[in-house]
């Protein structure tokens, strides 16, 4: 052997070791994101995720029942100027730092009434924290009930976009806004009944899949009130109707698990407000955008945990939320 060879035979050694050892990495890579027995498919963990997301772009089979635990918490810190007009005509003016911090447990249950229309209920439960420069306190009470009903007028297809039309009926059942008196506790609910209609769209192509959202709420009014706001007292307040739109997609990066990005974003009329005095003041109108990161872990083949986060765009929009997604099996 010469001494030309022998290098030649060491450097195909060295190469045939680094390819039988990628080749290895490879393979074992593959196993990791094969399907497992029981993992079910991707689409049903995409689907899964969707129901995470936001339950209206998920329906169930008729007769069944389906029960959803939420655990989400939120914090919200604003700095505004607080105005108040005298008898004299002058204008008050108070800076107010407000830090809320907010975890809602929340109870889902729905049941297929047909294939295509799902009748559904959410009970949260509320523990609210707000500390201000004028007070703090803490409330633990119920929120606002919600009762609504999801319809698929065109059967579902894999080769074509699914359409959802939703309403939810909120009833006022937590502690309203507009009668707590400062330093008692904190509102858990909106105080008015409010109805929403939206349509909703989505489209799995394997592994990804596409949504997005439209809706339209209209509250009803909060009347005989008395609340003293400033040196005035509050007696009516009419909320301004809220169009919303979100997008969306899901990713499944293997069987057992996915990743979401979603925007939503409401816009919500200016409120009216009447006074004891006769003075009557219509708010600035709301934009809230909310950006969320989530990601879905299938534990086993009939449940998948999903988390988010989600960060504030606007200065009506929470600044954080963290939230967390289970089915529960009886």
């Amino acid at each position: 052997m010469t001494r030309t060879t022998l290098p030649l035979l060491l450097a195909c050694a060295l190469l045939a070791a680094h390819g039988a050892s990628a080749q290895t990495a490879t393979d074992q890579a593959r196993d990791a994101l094969a399907k497992k027995d029981g993992e079910g498919d991707q689409s049903e963990l995409l689907k899964e995720t969707l129901t995470a997301v936001d339950k209206q772009y998920s329906l169930i089979r008729q007769g069944t029942s389906q029960f959803t635990y939420d655990l989400t918490y939120t914090y919200i810190g604003q700095e505004r100027i607080v105005t108040d007009y005298t008898a004299d005509g002058l204008t008050l003016f108070d800076i107010e730092n407000t830090n809320s911090h907010t975890v809602t447990n929340t109870l889902s249950a729905d049941y297929g009434v047909r294939n295509n229309l799902t009748a559904n209920v959410t009970l949260p439960l509320i523990s609210k924290y707000t500390d201000t420069t004028r007070h703090s306190g803490m409330s633990n009470s119920i929120g606002d009930i919600g009762i609504g009903a999801r319809w698929q007028p065109i059967e579902a297809r894999r080769d074509r976009p699914n359409f959802t039309v939703t309403s939810n009926l909120r009833l006022p059942s937590g502690r309203s806004p507009f009668k707590v008196i400062a330093g008692s506790g904190e509102a858990t609910g909106s105080g008015v009944a409010a109805l929403s209609a939206g349509l909703n769209v989505n489209r799995i192509v394997d592994p990804v899949a596409l949504f997005g959202s439209v809706n339209l709420t209209a509250s009803a009014a909060a009347n005989g009130l008395h609340q003293v706001n400033g040196t005035r007292v509050l007696t009516r307040v009419k909320p301004g109707t809220t169009f919303g739109f979100g997008v969306g997609f899901a990713y499944a990066l293997s069987y057992g698990i996915s990743t979401t990005l979603s925007f939503q974003e409401a816009i919500s009329g200016g409120a009216k407000l009447r006074f004891e005095d006769g003075l009557e003041v219509k708010t600035s109108t709301q934009t809230s955008g909310i950006v969320s990161l989530g990601l879905g872990y299938r534990v086993s083949p009939k449940t998948t945990v999903n988390l988010s986060v989600g960060i504030g765009l606007t200065t009506d929009s929470p600044n954080l939320s963290v939230g967390m997604n289970v089915p529960l099996a009886f």
